[in-house]
């Protein structure tokens, strides 16, 4: 004990790991509504394989997803729904319509058992898309699809609301109350363009927490969902900032996501990233053991549909754990815990050293130990460092490659 305060490195450790995580806790159950295989292949330049699909499909099972949302309307979507629904996953599957029965036929055909209906519900998309109908008209012709698909042939029945954070409240909690009655269990706030906010003193219509409690309060609907796009840059904070209006309020809250955020324009709130906050800061228990398949699922998707992963992508980026510079490298070679939230290997990543513009001698000393086993003395280690400050003084950008460093080294004749 040194003035009063104790030195335990296993306390220590123990600080700045568990006493910094899960310390908040819900009385919501927040579930995980994936929408890569439907919003996300969406995204510009995005195809995919139903061989791929239903691969990615297992995966986020695995990962802790409880709902996936699927198209079906091209051969290659049935396809992959075949496929997954023969895997026979604890995973529930859904698929998305519009607001016309022939999506519902559709939908039963492929043996679904629920599906997602959506259709707008601002006067700005009423306008653009039917001049000609009132608000009225397009309801009742929602709530009659909504009655084909949940009543009469027993679907379970989400209801999105498209452009929900531009909607006129009042036509909306009609709107909801509408589908209620014709046999919808959730309601899906769409932030179709991004406009939502996560202050609890924003109104209606793009206040989330706002709007989270107007559902509960003032419509019959048994669930809610959001779904937020991520234009401003707040898909992420409006999906965590639903789960702390609805926690208390709701008994269970629907997130709806896609993994790396790929979708329409901007993309949406990324599975991965909701996951976890979720466990590690809200102490969501379910997605333990699970979260180390995040990185392995990520890198399928890149693969399956060629999107390119930005190297510095939070949690499954491959520079999300990586290190360059001499302040940050010196940090990380003492401990770990410096410059990381915590273990590479809790997302399946892998941290990374890479000698570049920025490296100092602690990091070049490391590698020379990693690479010839032997540690290098003051007179070698210092010529290693002055070799590689040449390559960058003479414009050199991009890290270094394993292979160039040993050419250093040979030419120092530690190789």
């Amino acid at each position: 004990m040194l003035g009063g305060v104790m030195t335990d490195l296993n306390l220590i450790n123990k600080m700045a790991f568990e006493d910094l995580y899960f310390k908040l806790s819900l009385k919501v159950d927040p579930i995980i509504d994936d929408t890569t295989l439907r919003d996300g292949v969406q995204m510009p330049g995005l195809a995919i394989m139903p061989e791929d699909a239903a691969e990615i499909a297992r995966l986020l099972a695995e990962v802790g997803v409880e709902r996936i949302e699927l198209h079906h309307y091209q051969k290659p979507d049935k396809e992959a729904v075949k496929l997954i629904q023969k895997m026979g996953l604890e995973v529930r599957l859904a698929g998305w319509c519009r607001a016309v029965k022939e999506d519902i036929d559709d939908a039963i055909d492929c043996g679904f058992e629920e599906v997602g209906i959506s259709h707008p519900v601002s006067y700005i998309h009423f306008r653009a898309k039917w001049p000609n109908k009132s608000p009225e008209e397009l309801l009742n012709r929602v709530v009659e699809v909504v009655e084909y698909a949940a009543k009469d042939h027993g679907l379970r029945v989400f209801v999105h609301g498209e452009d929900s954070t531009r909607a006129d409240w009042e036509f909306e909690k009609r709107f909801i109350n509408a589908v209620a009655e014709a046999g919808a269990e959730c309601y899906r706030i769409c932030d179709t363009v991004g406009v939502g906010l996560s202050d609890p003193n924003a109104q209606l219509p793009n206040g989330i927490p706002r709007k989270i409690r107007a559902i509960k309060y003032e419509t019959k609907i048994r669930d809610v969902e959001i779904h937020a796009h991520d234009d401003f840059g707040n898909a992420v904070e409006n999906t965590i900032a639903a789960v702390r209006a609805a926690d208390g309020v709701w008994n269970r809250v629907y997130l709806s996501t896609t993994f790396l955020g790929i979708g329409e324009r901007a993309g949406n709130a990324e599975t991965e990233k909701v996951i976890m906050n979720l466990y590690m800061h809200y102490g969501v228990k379910k997605f333990e053991g699970k979260i180390q398949k995040l990185t392995a699922l990520a890198q399928l998707i890149s693969k399956a549909t060629s999107y390119v992963i930005p190297p510095n992508k939070a949690i499954v980026g491959a520079y999300a754990f990586a290190h360059e510079s001499g302040i940050h490298t010196h940090g990380v070679l003492n401990d770990p815990k410096t410059y990381e939230p915590y273990p590479p290997e809790l997302v399946g990543n892998v941290r990374r050293l890479t000698i570049g513009k920025h490296s100092g001698k602690a990091i070049i000393r490391h590698k020379i130990i990693e690479i010839t086993g032997k540690e290098p003395d003051d007179w070698a280690l210092m010529k290693v460092v002055e070799e590689v400050k040449k390559l960058y003084e003479n414009g050199r950008k991009a890290s270094l490659r394993e292979e160039e460093f040993r050419e250093i080294l040979r030419e120092v004749g530690l190789l």
